[in-house]
């Protein structure tokens, strides 16, 4: 599966590993992903999700529904 956050599309980023004589090599930055699972109180269900730290944050904030139905509109979950 790919480190991708389903709610807000987070992705890994591309960035240098920078040594004490400055000598640049490449690495990659990934999203603090947490695979977890909510409850749906329309649907009376479970899902689990892989979302960033920030979706949690997100999700407690506005609630899985309106979340979801952000996350439908931008393409991030079928």
């Amino acid at each position: 599966m790919p480190r991708v956050c389903q709610i807000t599309g987070k992705k890994p980023i591309v960035g240098n590993h920078v040594s004490h004589s400055n000598i640049k090599t490449k690495r990659r930055f990934l999203p603090n992903l947490q695979e977890k699972k909510f409850f749906i109180p329309e649907e009376n269900r479970w899902i689990k999700l892989k979302v960033s730290a920030k979706a949690i944050r997100m999700i407690n904030k506005k609630g899985i529904s309106a979340c979801l139905k952000e996350a439908r509109e931008k393409g991030y979950i079928k």
